[in-house]
Formats: structure tokens, C-alpha cells, sequence
């Protein structure tokens, strides 16, 4: 099975206050990258679906990972090829240039290059949360597609069947490759993926993405990693969305303290306008 997995580079959540308006732009001072956690659950789902759990020494497939951004994403790539990626593919462009539309027109090429048998992306990215991506690059690529995927099995036949998380409970799919998966946070639990190699009594070790061990982030820096140039990729689609500038939230009013509940049901009503 070659499976690839696309992903990307977002500002650490944990440095969100870090975050300030600038005009037009956002200014990321003093913020930390890191690989969006999504994606990260992408990338264990692959390297779950190409090996036999109990014996996960050699991959039992191929796993290419691919981004759209500036050189200083190869940090990222690298961090997965140290992970157990097979190879890497880094679209270059700015950050600023891109939008939903143009990384979906851009991530097809690669698709229509690769030919993998499975597209596995986070559900969204924790920056701008517009989960729309994995939705449209499907689209664009005719492929059945499965959301926000809690469980995966491969059958042996090859097919997949797919847990969805949707309200009240979780929806089975079954998916004939070629196909697009986008993943959501129960897809690295201990029994979430299974790859026809492993036996379907096994259970991994750790709940959550494995890391790398020094060995493995030596071997990665002579891992292949190929760039693209973006409009080479993106079939003259170009980015459509601006942004008019951002400000951030008015400063909260301090709180009140109430004598009981009469007089906090009272403030509700006439002060807050809340009922």
C-alpha cells in the first residue's frame, strides 16, 4: 500500500498569546512551530496501515509525505521522515499566498504524480480551522472520501473500513482505494488502526503518535525530499482570498459579585440582557 500523507506547519497552540494583530497580517513574533497535531494523527495512522504492529521494523508499504510552504518547513518533513516516512515532497510558497482552494488544486498534482492508494489528512489545522481541504482536494480527484475517521481497517482484500465520528455515535464506511481519508483524535487510540499485516487481537503500546528515536532523525536527513515550485503544481489556480485586516477580541469587563441568586437572575435580565 503507498499512502500519502498530507500535512502542515501551524504556530504552537500553547504560544497562542503570543499572537498579535498587524494590519493586514498577524504577527508571529516569538512563535513556535510545530507540525498541526491533525496532521500528526494522519502520519500515525500511515505508519500503522504499512506495518504489522507486532513486527514494525520494516514498512510494509510506502509513505510519502508532502507540504505546501516555505524551506523552513523541511523541519517539519524531516521530523517525519524521521517518524517513518519513506520520502518527502515540499511545495514552496509563502504562507500568505495560500488559501483552501489553491493547497487543494496544488496537493491534486501531487495526487495525479503519486498515484497512492490512500490520501490521509488531519481533519482540519488548528490555525484557521476551516476543515475544507480534505473535502475539496476529494473533489477534485473524484476518490470516495471518509471525514473525521476515528477507526481504520484494512480488509484483505484492501479495502478499507472506516469509522466516522458523526453526532450520536460513529458511522461505518467502507472505501475502495484509490481514496481520501481526513482523521480525527480517537485514530491513534491502542486498537483505532489495524493494516491487513496485523492481527486483529493486537493492541498498540502507546495511545497517541510514536517519536522518533536519534537513530531515526539521523537516517532522515539523507531520506529523499524533493521540491516542487508552486505553480508548477497548482494549474494556474491562484490564491483568491485576502484578508482586510485582523484586531483582537475587546477586553472583557471585570465581573460583579451578587448577593444571591434573586439579584443575579435580576443583572441577567436587565444589565447583560442574557434573558
Amino acid at each position: 500500500m503507498k499512502i500519502l500523507v498530507a500535512i502542515k506547519r501551524v504556530a504552537d497552540p500553547d504560544n497562542a498569546n503570543k499572537v498579535k494583530p498587524a494590519g493586514d497580517k498577524v504577527d508571529t513574533t516569538g512563535l513556535e512551530w510545530k507540525l498541526n497535531p491533525f496532521d500528526e494523527y494522519a502520519l500515525e495512522t500511515a505508519l500503522r496501515l504499512t506495518e504489522d504492529g507486532k513486527n514494525n521494523k520494516v514498512r510494509k508499504g510506502e509513505v510519502v509525505v508532502v507540504t505546501i510552504g516555505p524551506k523552513d518547513t523541511e523541519t517539519q518533513l524531516r521530523s517525519a521522515l524521521a517518524t517513518g516516512a519513506d520520502r518527502a515532497i515540499r511545495i514552496d510558497a509563502e504562507d500568505a499566498n495560500l488559501d483552501g482552494r489553491l493547497v487543494a488544486r496544488a496537493l491534486k498534482s501531487v495526487v495525479d504524480a503519486e498515484k497512492p492508494d490512500v490520501v490521509l489528512l488531519g481533519k482540519q489545522v488548528v490555525d484557521g480551522d476551516s476543515n475544507s481541504v480534505g473535502q475539496m482536494l476529494a473533489e477534485l480527484l473524484d476518490f470516495p472520501m471518509a471525514t473525521f475517521a476515528a477507526t481504520i481497517k484494512e480488509e484483505a482484500d484492501g479495502k478499507l473500513l472506516v469509522g466516522r465520528e458523526v453526532d450520536g455515535g460513529v458511522l461505518s464506511l467502507r472505501l475502495t482505494p484509490p481514496c481520501l481519508v481526513t482523521v480525527d483524535l480517537r485514530i491513534v487510540a491502542p486498537t483505532s488502526v489495524l493494516s491487513k499485516h496485523t492481527a486483529d487481537s493486537f493492541k498498540y503500546a502507546h495511545e497517541g503518535v510514536r517519536f522518533a528515536p536519534l537513530p531515526a532523525i539521523m537516517k532522515a536527513k539523507k531520506k529523499p525530499l524533493d521540491v516542487k515550485a508552486l505553480a508548477d503544481v497548482a494549474g494556474g489556480v491562484e490564491n483568491a482570498s485576502s484578508y482586510g485586516g485582523f484586531e483582537p477580541p475587546p477586553a472583557r469587563a471585570a465581573g460583579v459579585k451578587v448577593a444571591d441568586v434573586a439579584e443575579l437572575v435580576t443583572k441577567l435580565a436587565s444589565e447583560a440582557k442574557a434573558i
